[in-house]
């Protein structure tokens, strides 16, 4: 017969009980069926671990296996915690990854929700632009994205928010002063292509993007070159929100062009406690856009 862990329980309880009776107290057991359980233990060791009948005092060898067992049910109720843990979401690992803009802005109050509740969940977050945003769940590097790209193969694909494009340009422009523009008001400026540009589909706006002499795919440097006054650009209003002291959104009144952004997550029964606690958490912000 194997040792089971019942029956190094069993040999603790009476170890430190120094009883039968008190052991069966403490495991909700019979005194009869503390001792039976007992007697397998020693049986398959082959030696016994108490001194008397009475239970009172361990053998050599019964102080030598009371640690050992000790030991082990430490680390079994350690493993038994874990599993529960995981199962219940209280513990695990997301790998998350969504475009800058969504990171600073929509992600903030998500994540200060979500690690309130799942205080002992390890999240892996990354903001990268929407290619290689695509390109880590292609690859299984992620478990759920935010980005503005089709639909993934193995991932459920779901609008999360539109957010509309407008002028982006420093705050003492002439255009900032302005409540919205047209595409003849851009026209007159020079202007900064960048790679969201592609999602406008506005035939006038064409030869504003074939004009343009300059185009930046980082949007951290397409602002700061915005901020120095090289030209000005068209974003979505959430790429601008970060860094906003010192530039003006203005909308387009010619448009009504806008970035969706979806969120990918893995099918309902290959997500993990963690992951799918995640998907909650950000489906539950209900986030609108602007």
């Amino acid at each position: 017969m194997a040792i089971k862990i019942e029956m190094l329980r069993c040999f603790r309880a009476v170890a430190d009980s120094g009883s039968l009776a008190d052991a069966g107290e403490i495991l909700g057991r019979t005194p009869s069926a503390i001792s039976m359980m007992l007697r397998q233990f020693e049986d398959h060791i082959g030696a016994p671990l108490f001194e008397t009948g009475r239970k009172s005092h361990l053998t050599p060898l019964g102080h030598l296996i009371r640690q050992e067992a000790t030991r082990e049910l430490a680390h079994f109720e350690r493993t038994v915690a874990a599993i529960e843990g995981l199962a219940r979401a209280e513990q695990g690992h997301v790998r998350l990854i969504a475009t800058p803009s969504v990171v600073q802005v929509v992600l903030p109050p998500i994540l200060r929700r979500f690690m309130a509740h799942h205080p002992d969940v390890r999240i892996d977050l990354r903001d990268a632009d929407s290619l290689t945003v695509e390109d880590d769940l292609r690859n299984e590097r992620a478990d759920i994205g935010l980005a503005t790209i089709g639909p993934v193969a193995g991932y459920q694909r779901r609008k999360f928010l539109s957010d509309a494009f407008g002028v982006v340009c420093p705050v003492q422009h002439p255009l900032a002063t302005q409540a919205a523009c047209t595409w003849t008001d851009l026209s007159a400026h020079p202007f900064i292509a960048n790679g969201l540009c592609s999602q406008i589909e506005d035939t006038e706006f064409q030869p504003i993007l074939n004009a343009a002499t300059l185009t930046v795919h980082n949007t951290g440097s397409l602002l700061n070159l915005v901020q120095a006054g090289v030209g000005v650009t068209i974003l979505p209003r959430l790429a601008v929100l970060p860094q906003s002291a010192d530039l003006a959104f203005v909308p387009i009144t010619t448009t009504p062009a806008s970035r969706d952004v979806y969120l990918f997550t893995p099918q309902p029964n290959l997500q993990t406690p963690a992951t799918k606690a995640m998907v909650t958490a950000i489906l539950d912000a209900e986030f609108q856009g602007f």
